[in-house]
């Protein structure tokens, strides 16, 4: 039999990664989070979840399919099932079904399939249908469920925020106080109302500790939203300490881990090089603060990703890395 030299393009040697085990990856990453949600928000939990990732997965193939024609499917790379994991994960866990699959739809077919799919989307795909929901019924997405009520799901009692009682304090509201605040333990563990992802600190920083040491991720994005939220909401926190709050009390609340760890952290809408990513987060702790103290909206950190990840192609244009071989020119 006559062996043949098969020459083929660059790489010949990887490092085992693939789109499938990074995007599985990070959903074992999310499966602690998922875990405190169920403890804290039992029934609604599940229910908002589960409708969420099935109806990403029906959405993803029935477009590739059957509007753009196409041959091979994409739903079992796992990219479809973080989007809908994380557009769970910015949602109540009292959101009625069907606005959880116009959600789904928005994400999958119009932020993400409509551009092309996976690899070809401007902007994380998840927030996109967080911040179109947001818009479309802001009554419905920003009434939370108080935490405990594990059988309740479109009926559970609702309460304040962390996020909601900072900023009635911010804009002098009656009836809101600083005082009224978790401290930071409770805000940690999760013991406070909120999205579903967002309740538990702790949980999240599990999943960063995972994607760091399985090099998922670097800690360039995350690190640099984390460190700009401290400094600006120090900043802040050192001018008035009556109406804002302190740094720590800033990054355990609201979204900020959630979107600083797995939102901001998406390969399509971040920059690529390490420069860019440290340029990126930072913009995008500073807009989170900025929308958190002035804007009209408590939670600033889906609107600050999609901002940024308008961006990205400038970043990645201003931030190229050197060509090999290329000579540094002399001054």
């Amino acid at each position: 039999m006559e062996n043949k030299l098969i020459i083929s393009l660059s790489p010949h040697i990887h490092n085992g990664d693939s789109v499938e085990k990074n995007m599985y990856g990070v959903l074992i990453a999310l499966a602690p989070a998922f875990i405190v949600s169920l403890i804290y928000f039992g029934l609604g939990a599940l229910v908002v979840t589960v409708t969420s990732v099935i109806a990403c997965l029906f959405f993803e193939w029935a477009i590739g399919k059957y509007i753009m024609k196409s041959e091979v499917s994409t739903i079992c790379d796992g990219s479809a099932a973080i989007t809908g994991v994380l557009l769970a994960f910015n949602l109540p866990s009292n959101l009625p079904i069907w606005i959880i699959l116009l959600g789904a739809l928005f994400a999958i077919g119009v932020s993400k399939m409509s551009f092309g799919g996976l690899g070809n989307n401007p902007f994380n795909p998840a927030l996109a249908g967080r911040v179109f929901l947001l818009l479309s019924f802001p009554v419905q997405m920003t009434t939370w469920p108080k935490i405990g009520q594990l059988t309740s799901y479109i009926d559970a009692e609702t309460a304040a925020t962390p996020l909601s009682i900072m900023k009635g304090v911010i804009k002098g509201a009656p009836g809101f106080s600083l005082d009224q605040l978790p401290d930071a333990f409770n805000l940690f563990i999760g013991n406070n109302g909120g999205c579903l992802g967002e309740v538990s600190a702790a949980a999240l920083l599990v999943g960063l500790v995972y994607m760091l040491m399985k090099r998922i991720i670097t800690w360039h994005i995350p690190g640099s939203i984390l460190l700009a939220v401290t400094v600006f909401s120090g900043i802040m926190y050192l001018v008035n300490p009556q109406i804002y709050v302190s740094p720590l009390t800033q990054l355990l609340s609201g979204g900020l881990m959630l979107g600083a760890i797995f939102m901001a952290t998406d390969y399509v809408t971040s920059p690529m090089t390490n420069k860019g990513m440290l340029i990126y987060g930072t913009c995008i702790g500073l807009l989170t603060v900025v929308i958190r103290l002035f804007g009209a909206y408590p939670e600033g950190m889906s609107f600050a990703i999609l901002i940024m990840n308008a961006f990205t192609p400038l970043i990645n244009t201003y931030c190229k890395p050197k060509r090999f071989g290329e000579v540094a020119k002399k001054k």
